[in-house]
């Protein structure tokens, strides 16, 4: 599962190590200090999740995960099916492979591209075209793989003066290499359909290449045709649509030895090196007779040496080359080693952490097997979207190769996943749309200026950052409000997944109920028996918070609790076994308030956090009155509050003693009335 290769890597100087594709953001710069990320090879190791591929993607189907993040799993693993097709490389015995997943579309290859790091570009290069082919691929190692790729970017690429055979029809078409092309993903070469690929056609266009219809519909001079259509100019394809296509390709392909069908993923292995000091070290020895051995079992876990030095080691090595005597290690047979120098990547400690806490304190094993059992797989976990890729997918890798190990009884880690908005900070927009940080900004008459320039500024909410000073320190509100109001606030605040501006106003708000709460506790007459006029709204209340909780919905739960508030205020005397209830119901949003009122209405000495959580009785959540429209001449004249299922006379006469009714229909004949049990009366006069 483990392996070494020579692989290029994204080095960032700065940082001094190599990231993983999936910490370089889409401007190619590093997701750590936004540094500058360029392809060098070294020696890495690499972890084969390429090999669970299939079932990382299989599985999506069975987890309770937003769907967005499901699908961004899906497009990063990149499942393709198609078929690789062999073209030989005119006048040489050298050839490559090109995967695709429209080979019914090779009649209309009229050029090659490799990858500027493929491994026969040096080969079949002209001398002619050396060295242009050498600085491009130059340029292109300065390149992340995300800016290569950007579809927006100017196209640009070099010939190498090659020619491929083109397997279907044997035509001569040239070799070029371009950086948009990745030696990680394929094979590293693609066959060019400018007709039937927008990106090739701008290539074509911009390098004067041939291009030529293969599938019926479009205006290929004007743009590529990206939809299906019937087939011409491709000899005994033409006429056959795309699914039919395709099979008789492969055949031909497979038949003639020149290609075969073929699966890939986008999904690449694991770069799981990293050239710093903090991370795990890799408890492997490397000997002076070539050989590798992993550090005994008895010697584990591996930890890292005490130092104040994690400054680069200058080699492209960890700061761990520097400390020799933990580095070099000498065998019971006098055979000189070095302990491994690249550490673990922060990942790898995250994609395994949640199973400890069901066990942390077992010595012999990662956790007792009764108690997985137990425990596993969480239920629900809280996390932000953009882990999708990075945590959540290497999790879902790592708890797969543990269940293979019989280690984890489950094939998932997390059923369940919810992911959070943020809470924004109160931040100021100048008529260019830019962010002015808090403490230039003065406030005018209710209007914000800049204090230096006195432009007029736009309050906007944004993300809370030390530059733009409007971080809230969560000390000081604690300090000023409380605990518990600020949890309260936080789960009032909104949907748990909507990101919503910090507001003082709000905070203020939830500090108030919190008093409200405590003198209704604290000041009304508790009394031992029940008169009824709570029990609706207590079992109301009951259940809608339950409810709400188990959806994850705080702020409308918290809005019930308000709703019971108002209702218990209105009445002289409060039922002690609604108190109880209550303050149960508000204990997860304010825990600290909760207990002290416990002891109030409870007076046990016991916690509240031991107590059953209360239930509602469904009998009184029954609405004992509905509303009915009356009717006159085919016209709503009144609205009545009745008991429920009143028979028809007695709704035709609550009706017709109704002052509005009586009002309407005063001088007329009553006709007929036609009363419906629980909707309506309809009253026919002339």
């Amino acid at each position: 599962m483990a392996y070494e290769a020579e692989v290029p890597v994204n080095w960032v100087e700065e940082l001094g190590t190599a990231i993983a594709n999936e910490e370089v953001l889409p401007d190619g710069t590093s997701e750590r200090g936004g540094y500058p990320v360029v392809r060098k090879p070294m020696r890495q190791w690499m972890l084969k999740i390429t090999a669970y591929a299939e079932r990382l993607l299989n599985d999506l189907d069975e987890l309770d995960w937003p769907e967005s993040i499901k699908d961004m799993q899906r497009n990063w693993i990149g499942k393709s099916t198609g078929a690789n097709v062999t073209f030989k490389v005119k006048g040489t015995d050298k050839e490559f492979t090109v995967f695709t997943t429209r080979p019914d579309t090779l009649f209309g290859a009229t050029f090659t591209v490799l990858a500027p790091e493929h491994e026969l570009v040096d080969a079949i290069t002209s001398t002619e075209q050396a060295e242009a082919v050498a600085e491009y691929k130059h340029q292109a190692s300065l390149k992340s793989d995300l800016a290569r790729t950007d579809l927006a970017k100017e196209k640009t690429g070099v010939w190498t003066g090659a020619y491929a055979i083109n397997p279907v029809n044997g035509k001569e078409i040239p070799i070029w290499i371009a950086d948009y092309v990745l030696s990680s993903y394929g094979t590293g070469a693609v066959m060019a359909v400018p007709a039937h690929d927008q990106r090739d056609w701008e290539f074509a266009k911009q390098f004067d290449l041939p291009i030529v219809e293969v599938l019926e519909g479009g205006n290929v001079a004007e743009a590529a045709y990206t939809e299906d259509g019937l087939h011409v100019n491709s000899d005994f394809l033409d006429g056959l649509n795309k699914e039919d296509a395709i099979a008789k390709i492969v055949a031909w392909l497979e038949e003639n030895d020149c290609g075969q069908e073929k699966v890939t993923y986008r999904l690449r292995d694991w770069l799981f090196s990293r050239q710093r000091y903090w991370g795990e070290p890799i408890p492997i020895i490397h000997w002076e007779d070539g050989t590798s051995t992993a550090v005994p079992e008895s010697e584990l876990p591996l930890v890292l040496p005490v130092t104040k030095d994690i400054r680069p080691s200058g080699t492209g090595e960890s700061p761990l080359a520097n400390l020799t005597d933990w580095l070099e290690v000498t065998r019971e047979d006098g055979v000189k080693g070095r302990r491994e120098t690249n550490t673990m990547p922060q990942w790898a400690g995250s994609s395994w952490y949640y199973l400890r806490y069901i066990d942390p304190h077992n010595t012999e094993k990662l956790a007792d097997e009764d108690l997985l059992k137990q425990w596993l797989p969480v239920d629900i976990y809280v996390g932000g979207a953009e882990h999708a890729v990075l945590h959540l997918l290497y999790a879902r890798f790592w708890h797969k190769f543990l269940y293979d190990l019989g280690v984890v009884p489950t094939k998932e880690p997390f059923q369940k996943l919810f992911n959070q908005g943020m809470i924004l900070g109160t931040s100021y927009r100048d008529h260019r749309g830019a962010l002015v940080a808090t403490d230039k900004v003065e406030k005018r008459d209710g209007s914000f200026f800049h204090v230096e320039t006195g432009e007029e500024l736009e309050q906007a909410p944004a993300k809370m950052s030390k530059s733009l000073k409007n971080v809230v320190n969560p000390d000081d509100v604690v300090e000023q409000y409380g605990a518990d109001t600020l949890r309260v606030y936080e789960m009032f605040m909104g949907p748990l997944d909507a990101s919503i501006a910090w507001s003082e106003e709000g905070l203020e708000g939830s500090r108030k109920f919190l008093d409200r709460v405590y003198r209704l506790i604290t000041s009304k007459e508790i009394v031992a028996e029940n008169n009824g006029a709570l029990d609706k709204v207590y079992n109301e209340t009951v259940k809608s918070v339950t409810e709400q909780i188990e959806s994850m919905k705080f702020n409308t739960a918290i809005a019930q609790l308000m709703v019971f508030v108002n209702a218990a205020n209105k009445e002289d005397k409060l039922y002690v076994d609604y108190a109880k209830g209550f303050v149960q119901l508000i204990a997860p949003f304010a825990p600290h308030l909760a207990e002290e009122l416990w002891q109030t209405v409870a007076a046990t000495g016991e916690s509240i956090s031991y107590v059953a959580w209360p239930t509602w009785d469904e009998s009184k959540l029954v609405e004992d009155e509905i509303e009915i429209v009356v009717q006159i001449k085919g016209k709503v004249r009144a609205k009545l509050m009745v008991a429920k299922d009143l028979s028809r006379e007695e709704l035709q006469e609550i009706a017709l003693a109704d002052e509005k009714v009586k009002a309407e229909i005063d001088g007329k004949e009553i006709v007929k009335v036609i009363a419906v049990p629980n909707k309506l009366v309809n009253i026919v006069v002339k």
